[in-house]
Formats: C-alpha cells, sequence, structure tokens
C-alpha cells in the first residue's frame, strides 16, 4: 500500500515542514488540499510555488494527488460555496481547472471533488443534470491536461453514496477519466451494504482512495481505533489497487506529526493482519 496523509491535516504547518515530517514518518505519497495555506488557488505566485513543490516531492520520493475540498477556500462566509451544483458555478469551475493545472504540474494523476449539497427548491431531476452538464466541462479539461477526476460522494451533498456516483457516471457516458474518490468512512457512513461488500463494487472505479475511522450514520472523521471499522478486511478488499491510500484528518492539525505517526503505525499493523489472514486490529499504540 502506497499511504498518503491529505494535507488539511497539517493546517498549522507550512507545505515543505509538512512534508518533510510526513516522510520522515515513512509516508511516501501526500493527497495536497489547494487552500490558503498551501498552494493557494489565488496567490499570484503560485505557479513558482507548484515549481518548488514539485522539486521537493521528487527529492523526497513522495507520490501525489491534488484535492479540493478546503472549507473557505472561494467564500470567506459560506463553507465550500459555489459548488458544482450553485446557480452560479463558475468560481467552482474555474478553481477546478486551476486545480487540474496544478496537478499536471506537480505529477499528479488526479485531482479530487465533489458535488456540493443541492441547493433548496432545487428538484434532484434538475440538479443531476446541472451537475452533469458542468462535470463533462471539467472532463474537456482534463482531457487537455492529461489528469483523471476522482469523483468523491459525500455524506450530505446532492451525490452522497455509490448509487448517486454510478448514476452520475452514467449521465457522462462512463468517460475514461472520471473516476472515484473512495472514502472509507464514509461508505461506512451511509452505505446500506457491507463495508467490505461496498469496497468490491467501487474498486473498478476507484482513483484515489480516503481512509479514516467512523461511526455509521455519523459524519465525524476519526482516529483509528475511535470508531467502528474493522480495518484488517477492509485493507485486504483493497488488494489489486495501486493509487494512494490517504488518511484524511481535517480536524487534527492541533497535533498532526503525533497523529499521523499514530496512522500509520496502525495501518501497517493493520496491512499486516490483513496479509496474514488475521482478523481485528485494536486501538493504535500510544492512545490512553
Amino acid at each position: 500500500m502506497k499511504w498518503a496523509y491529505c494535507t488539511n491535516g497539517f493546517a498549522g504547518h507550512r507545505l515543505p515542514e509538512a512534508l518533510a515530517v510526513l516522510a520522515d514518518l515513512g509516508y511516501t505519497g501526500v493527497a495536497v488540499t489547494l487552500d490558503h495555506g498551501h498552494l493557494d488557488p489565488h496567490s499570484p505566485a503560485l505557479a513558482g510555488e507548484v515549481s518548488r513543490i514539485a522539486g521537493l516531492l521528487d527529492r523526497l520520493g513522495m507520490d501525489v494527488v491534488v484535492e479540493t475540498g478546503g472549507r473557505y477556500t472561494l467564500d470567506p462566509v459560506r463553507k465550500h460555496h459555489p459548488t458544482l451544483v450553485s446557480e452560479d458555478a463558475g468560481p467552482r469551475v474555474d478553481f477546478l481547472i486551476t486545480a487540474m493545472r496544478v496537478a499536471a504540474d506537480l505529477g499528479a494523476p488526479v485531482v479530487h471533488l465533489w458535488s456540493g449539497a443541492r441547493p433548496g427548491g432545487l428538484p434532484e431531476a434538475q440538479a443531476y443534470p446541472r451537475l452533469a452538464r458542468r462535470c463533462a466541462r471539467l472532463l474537456d479539461e482534463a482531457d487537455r491536461v492529461g489528469v483523471t477526476l476522482g469523483f468523491e460522494p459525500e455524506p450530505g451533498m446532492l451525490v452522497a453514496d455509490l448509487d448517486g456516483y454510478e448514476r452520475l457516471r452514467a449521465m457522462l457516458d462512463a468517460h475514461p477519466r472520471f473516476g472515484l474518490t473512495l472514502d472509507v468512512g464514509h461508505c461506512h457512513c451511509v452505505e446500506g451494504d457491507d463495508l467490505v461488500t461496498c469496497l468490491r463494487r467501487a474498486l473498478p472505479y476507484t482513483v484515489h482512495v480516503q481512509i479514516e475511522d467512523m461511526r455509521r450514520g455519523v459524519h465525524e472523521h476519526l482516529e483509528f481505533g475511535e470508531g467502528e471499522i474493522d480495518f484488517v478486511p477492509v485493507l485486504a478488499a483493497l488488494r489489486g489497487y495501486t493509487g494512494l491510500v490517504a488518511v484524511e484528518l481535517a480536524r487534527h492539525s492541533h497535533a498532526a506529526p503525533q497523529v499521523a505517526h499514530r496512522s500509520i503505525a496502525f495501518l501497517r499493523r493493520a496491512h499486516e493482519r490483513a496479509g496474514a489472514g488475521v482478523a481485528g486490529i485494536g486501538r493504535p499504540a500510544g492512545r490512553g
């Protein structure tokens, strides 16, 4: 497995510092969330910073994907606004086009994105075609720059589960660059089937994996061992997947190095047990 960490969980660190910490801990990949603190998409110096980070990633031997889930990246008042299903999605589309160009310059094969919540008063029957039209425009740019979109179902959004992703994928004629960002915790939170069944269903589409612990019906990203998920069968079900498996703990920046250390230690133990066919794994080492 290629263990990675989302930089939204290192919000208190400069990006080069975060990359150095993660490399020292043994991570071989990173999911860079474009935001005010890390590769600010609005910065006039963005191109130079992207070039500098690309060089650093190469020296550290780290793979990278680009994530676009910053909370107030586009609007300082409304979290995640505008979205791809907002009436005026222009700023979101422009941001995602920038993200794809950044990804191409970083050598990142995948750009992560999501739908956003359905606006009040907009019927679902109209929301999906609106979303599909905007995704089709983004796929034109993805073809041009040579990256793949990793679309993430998100609890509470228009596309909240695998059914929604597959519906949207069909509307886009199963475009080869329209992949899935598979969030393990989200599957446990919202899907009706058991987690291993969901992972096997999702794997043919999956181009990026996010991982964290979670409880069914509660959308809260938890450290490993604090939720309900048994990660040994999860990692066994991911055999054959060759992309990054990125820990996403965006609200843990206050203790980022320690959380990242505990996370990779936990995942390595779970992965060893998955390979040995041993069921179950306890709480992470170092936790009281």
